[in-house]
């Protein structure tokens, strides 16, 4: 799923992947609300029932970047297909549970900062949408889905210098990063 504007923003990378699979943007990020997604890409592997069997994981299913991030895709994307196929890699519930990261007051303020902010933007407000996408960014400095997320409509290139000035702030983390073999030696 990608969390972007609007379909033509990934309609590229998704033709040239050439999916068996539905892709979806989810223009709104009622995914990244849902699921309190703080950084991109974020997997979460939920089964048929619709139980969380393994909580947010910051992964790659490509190594296009693992030069920016240290990170290789093959040993996560075994993970995953060991899961699809035997269910091997599933943790309980209590770990799951322990492992969430629950929204704060702060974050839910910069959401709905970020949710105003986008509807303004819609409504051709742009200065007020950005007042409001400036109050998320400081509620919530650390969630990317929010400061990145918001760049492309602001005018900002997410993989430009706005982007990296981002990231020497450092990126967030996940709790499940410490247990997945996915770093460079």
């Amino acid at each position: 799923m990608a969390l972007d504007r609007c379909d033509d923003d990934v309609r590229e990378f998704i033709e040239r992947a050439a999916p068996t699979h539905p892709s979806v943007i989810d223009t709104e990020h009622l995914v990244a609300e849902l699921y309190h997604v703080v950084n991109v890409p974020t997997m979460i592997w939920i089964d048929e029932q619709g139980r969380i069997c393994r909580p947010h994981d910051s992964q790659f299913g490509t190594d296009i970047f693992t030069a920016f991030h240290g990170k290789l895709s093959e040993p996560y994307l075994d993970m995953l297909r060991a899961w699809v196929r035997t269910g091997e890699g599933a943790l309980p519930m209590d770990e799951v549970d322990a492992l969430r990261i629950e929204p704060d007051a702060a974050s839910q303020l910069a959401r709905a900062e970020r949710a105003l902010a986008w509807w303004l933007h819609g409504q051709q407000r742009g200065e007020a949408a950005e007042r409001h996408f400036v109050r998320a960014d400081e509620l919530a400095p650390s969630d990317w889905t929010i400061r990145r997320g918001s760049m492309p409509i602001r005018g900002k290139d997410p993989f430009g210098p706005e982007f990296f000035a981002l990231a020497e702030e450092g990126k967030p983390d996940y709790p499940m990063e410490a247990l997945t073999p996915t770093r460079k030696d």
